[in-house]
């Protein structure tokens, strides 16, 4: 029998009980998704560089895999913008086949990472990485989407950001102002309707009528049709491209980058709507569920899929609170893929940029981007530089370099947090002062309190410690209370001090050590029993008297 933290959420409501009438606000709340989950589906597709078609089936096949099969009572799955910069870049170096077969590799990374139970360990992913890259990824969504906007028909688009923008200002003068036209009411309607109802979802309202408008008005702009031609249901054989362990290889890295990036946003997606319900996601099962549609797919010609936030609130807000919306999420998406798509393709392709436009405004943390840069310039400077990574070169690389910096540059503040100060004339816990405890024998015995991690980023304080052994010292006491963990490094290094303090015939006794330590000391050799004491006092009542034996002897 599995156990309930690997039961998916829907089997395990299922075991619980949903009652008729929640599972009827499920069902109405599906519908209402799905209708709203379409024209993102559709932009998230075009963005991406892949037909407005692969963007439904995703949306469908992933949409119902991860509701089923997730860790979340209300997730609600598909294609989403963060994956649009990855999915270009790896259409562009290894054409759609190479997307669809890393798409399938990033499903098995995420498989994996939820069976290694590694959900809870992404936690640990720095808030300033995040806001680094979803920044940067909300800046290059808006400038991709300007050509559409605009309605600049001018072919060789370049793929650089700085060059695309040089691109845009040199044909400004052949804007299309229908396009614009289109694009701005697209806006306006996206930011404007939801403040007078929440009842009406703005994507599709604009999608209706700006697709009306040119249809009936025969306004020249560029719509799916005129792109991608005829699109409609067909079934898809199953299947993936063919491949070779070479092209394997040269996918791991844009793979990994795709099973992190959906990892990230489906459990940030989950937490927030755990806010949202009060209630608790299952990490790991969520992760595997996310697996699971990422590698089935890719055979129907999908592209990445993960928890979408922005869909996610709306089913919570519309009521959802079971698996059953995100279900019917799907089968509605489903409904109109079969039924609805030669209406599709005449939706204008500015009103598509004009949506993602939105959703890049959105997506953008630019207010907390701004709040870090003010505060911390360690934080700020791992900010910055993955921002302009993934403006410039793109995730695959601006991912691993900022957590390495961010890692890195989190070390030395650890280290130089690191304290280690002499304590002689200093007050211990009952408010006494040592010198007084150790009377005429104070100039003896000398006593450091070691503060912090003593871990490879820090070890380097300890070498003050020999420095400060004088000839009249025969004990010296390291009071440990404050220390949580030590490393190899750190016990390398303390086994360096004790061979020169040994050859100096100064004994070292240690109080505060906390149980973990003490094994690693008597495993290593560092210490035996009898120079460990569980608290200060004790330790200087031992020195006192080692010092009166060794003078009366």
């Amino acid at each position: 029998m599995i156990k309930e933290e690997w039961t998916p959420k829907f089997f395990s409501l299922l075991k619980g009980g949903i009652s008729p009438q929640q599972a009827r606000q499920d069902v109405i709340s599906g519908i209402l998704v799905g209708i709203i989950a379409l024209p993102l589906a559709i932009a998230f597709a075009i963005a991406s560089g892949v037909s407005p078609d692969k963007g439904i089936i995703t949306a469908i096949i992933a949409g119902f895999i991860i509701s089923l099969l997730g860790g979340s009572r209300v997730q609600i799955g598909g294609p989403t913008g963060a994956f649009i910069v990855i999915v270009a870049g790896i259409i562009h170096q290894y054409g759609i086949e190479g997307l669809l077969i890393a798409t399938v590799m990033a499903g098995i990374f995420l498989i994996l990472m939820g069976l290694l139970k590694m959900g809870s360990l992404l936690k640990y992913i720095p808030q300033t990485l995040i806001t680094g890259f979803t920044s940067g990824i909300a800046v290059i969504i808006f400038t991709t989407q300007i050509k559409d906007f605009l309605g600049i028909d001018v072919p060789g688009i370049p793929e650089p950001f700085l060059t695309k923008w040089l691109y845009y200002f040199r044909n400004l003068g052949k804007i299309n102002p229908a396009s614009l036209s289109i694009g701005l009411v697209t806006i306006f309607i996206l930011m404007g309707l939801p403040k007078l109802t929440k009842k009406i979802p703005p994507a599709i309202t604009a999608i209706i009528l700006t697709t009306a408008v040119v249809k009936l008005a025969q306004i020249p702009v560029e719509t799916i049709y005129t792109r991608f031609g005829n699109i409609s249901f067909q079934m898809i054989k199953p299947g993936l491209p063919e491949f070779d362990m070479q092209t394997l290889g040269a996918l791991v890295t844009p793979a990994l980058s795709i099973a992190i990036l959906g990892s990230l946003e489906s459990l940030l997606s989950a937490v927030v709507a755990d806010g949202m319900i009060g209630g608790s996601h299952r990490s790991n099962v969520e992760l595997i569920a996310q697996g699971i549609a990422n590698v089935v797919t890719p055979f129907f010609g999908g592209i990445p899929a993960t928890g979408a936030i922005a869909r996610t609130a709306a089913n919570i807000k519309n009521g959802g609170r079971s698996p059953i919306a995100g279900i019917v999420h799907a089968l509605t998406l489903l409904v109109i893929y079969v039924v609805a798509m030669p209406v599709v393709k005449f939706i204008p392709l500015a009103t598509l940029a004009g949506i993602l436009i939105v959703v890049s405004w959105n997506m953008g943390e630019f207010k907390e981007f701004s709040n870090i840069i003010r505060i911390n310039r360690y934080e700020a400077l791992v900010l910055l530089a993955t921002f302009l990574l993934t403006l410039f070169t793109d995730l695959t690389i601006a991912i691993p370099v900022g957590f390495i910096m961010a890692v890195i540059l989190f070390m030395k503040r650890m280290a130089d947090s690191v304290e280690i100060s002499p304590l002689l004339t200093s007050k211990a816990g009952d408010g006494k002062l040592f010198s007084n405890e150790l009377g005429e024998h104070s100039e003896n015995i000398i006593i450091y309190e070691l503060n912090g991690p003593m871990f490879f980023g820090s070890v380097h304080h300890l070498l003050n410690i020999n420095k400060e052994i004088k000839p009249n010292h025969s004990i010296l006491i390291l009071r440990f209370r404050y220390v949580p963990i030590v490393d190899a490094s750190g016990l390398n290094k303390l086994k360096n001090i004790i061979r020169n303090l040994q050859k100096k015939d100064v004994k070292i006794l240690y109080s505060g050590v906390n149980e973990m330590i003490i094994k690693k000391f008597l495993n290593q050799n560092i210490a035996d029993e009898s120079c460990l004491f569980k608290d200060i006092q004790s330790a200087l009542a031992f020195a006192e008297e080692s010092v009166k034996s060794n003078s009366s002897s």
